[in-house]
């Protein structure tokens, strides 16, 4: 079984969460939501074998879009809501 190469296993990306805009924060916020998938399920078999069955589902895309939501208010918090 192959894996999520390292660079998709690392959790804080530049181990950072302060990013100078708004856009940057939500980006981050994607890819720490990615990251955080990799690391549950590293296997990249199974994981490219789930998003035939969630990327289809309106729930699993309202789901994962709710991860990315809570992401993006933890990146918006350490940036003091760009003041």
């Amino acid at each position: 079984m192959t894996h999520v190469p390292d660079e998709g296993m690392v959790l804080v990306p530049g181990g950072t969460l302060i990013t100078a805009t708004p856009e940057e924060g939500r980006a981050l916020a994607i890819t720490l939501a990615r990251h955080t998938v990799h690391n549950l399920q590293p296997g990249l078999e199974i994981l490219r074998a789930g998003r035939a069955r969630y990327g289809e589902d309106p729930m699993g895309l309202i789901a994962a879009a709710q991860v990315v939501a809570l992401e993006f208010a933890t990146v918006a918090a350490a940036n003091g809501y760009w003041r």
